[in-house]
């Protein structure tokens, strides 16, 4: 009998151990997602290349191997202003911490370094079961114009197996309904504001497109003959902005891109308490100008690296 694609589900709990199932279920850790991907086996497979008195191939073993997914996640908060949304965990298990902060009540994220949390993640496929242990990944933010904004993960984990499962039941009901980036729930991209307490003040405002960024973790698969392991070895958060300027805007930013200038960014979205996402750079530096023409009107576009300024600190994600 065929099996299909959307019969799909995707479970995700955190783990007390790294690599030792969390045993996610679906009343408890099931995942809103779209645009889901599997690679069941991403093996170095080993030629045994065998010389013989005839023409022919050797087959191939396998070698280290483990599990790659990916799927969309619609950023949204959990509804409830600084209660963590169902998809926190998969944050932090791309490098990030997430705590509870008051006045105003909201759940923030930041960079970590060190000690970074894993996952299992249950892959269900019309019938069949594939499970990801002590799975970490890199996360791209998607906030377009006209968009939904999305979480775009892609985890790394230990082969945990294959098995003929039912796809279960699940209930997706902390997913929030996400907004449109719009005029009428999006604030403009600010330069040069201050962020106290979850909130942005002072700095320009400047009408664009939204924003994207990357996480740019460096995941690594790391086989031991004791051992393996998924490793976050580094990151590099980038971006990219297209903003809508005057022609003095424009010049006194060129001159800020040749003067190597680094400044404050933020981009916040959502009306409703509990669905307002703020995006945060203390020290983000716009690169590589360029026009874009978008329906007639000349926008002009940077790419942006988000650095440190103190460690630990190139990115902030705040849902109030």
């Amino acid at each position: 009998m065929p099996r299909y694609t959307r019969k799909s589900a995707i479970l995700a709990a955190k783990e007390a151990t790294a690599g030792v199932d969390a045993a996610p279920t679906g009343a408890a850790n099931a995942l809103l997602v779209s645009n889901q991907s599997i690679n069941p086996l991403n093996a170095t497979n080993v030629d045994r290349d065998n010389v013989r008195a005839y023409f022919g191939g050797s087959e191939q073993l396998v070698g280290t191997a483990y599990k790659e997914v990916s799927f969309d996640i619609e950023l949204a908060g959990s509804g409830t202003a600084g209660t963590a949304p169902p998809w926190g965990a998969l944050l932090c298990a791309c490098g990030f911490a997430e705590t509870t902060a008051a006045t105003p009540a909201r759940i923030e994220y930041t960079p970590i370094t060190d000690n970074v949390p894993s996952v299992t993640i249950y892959y269900y496929m019309d019938g069949v079961l594939h499970k990801l242990l002590g799975a970490r990944g890199n996360c791209e933010i998607s906030a377009g114009i006209g968009e939904i904004p999305k979480l775009k993960f892609t985890f790394q984990g230990i082969d945990g197996g294959d098995t003929v499962a039912a796809t279960p039941a699940t209930t997706l009901s902390a997913f929030k309904t996400p907004v449109v980036i719009n005029d009428a729930n999006s604030g403009d991209v600010t330069l040069g504001g201050a962020l106290a307490a979850g909130a942005v003040t002072g700095g320009q405002g400047y009408p664009g497109k939204g924003l994207s960024l990357s996480l740019g973790n460096e995941v690594q698969f790391v086989p031991l003959t004791s051992s393996e392991g998924i490793d976050l070895t580094g990151r590099a958060v980038s971006g990219k902005v297209s903003l809508d300027l005057t022609p003095a805007q424009y010049v006194a930013a060129m001159a800020d891109v040749k003067a190597n200038v680094v400044t404050t960014l933020s981009y916040q979205f959502g009306t409703q308490a509990g669905n307002i996402v703020l995006l945060f750079g203390p020290a983000v530096q716009r690169l590589s100008p360029s026009y874009e023409d978008y329906n007639g009107r000349a926008m002009a576009s940077y790419d942006l690296r988000f650095v440190p300024k103190s460690g630990n600190d190139e990115l902030r994600l705040v849902l109030l």
